[in-house]
């Protein structure tokens, strides 16, 4: 499994309770290659910049479309 997927993955169960760098050690991370991730969820779409807890990243929200 990618390590980005592994730190998705960890994001959704932290729920906020650590921030992104703390989150990141956690599972192994320096706080270089965990703003790198960061940064390729953000351009994904993934997750969103929002203060949310102790985390200043959390999922985006799917919005429902009319067809």
């Amino acid at each position: 499994m990618e390590i980005k997927e592994v730190y998705y993955k960890a994001l959704i169960e932290n729920d906020g309770q650590l921030n992104e760098i703390d989150l990141g050690e956690k599972i192994g991370l320096g706080e270089d290659k965990t703003r790198e991730i960061i940064v390729q969820l953000l351009s994904e779409h993934k997750i969103e910049y929002v203060e949310y807890r102790s985390c200043n990243y959390r999922l985006n929200k799917l919005k429902k479309r009319k067809k």
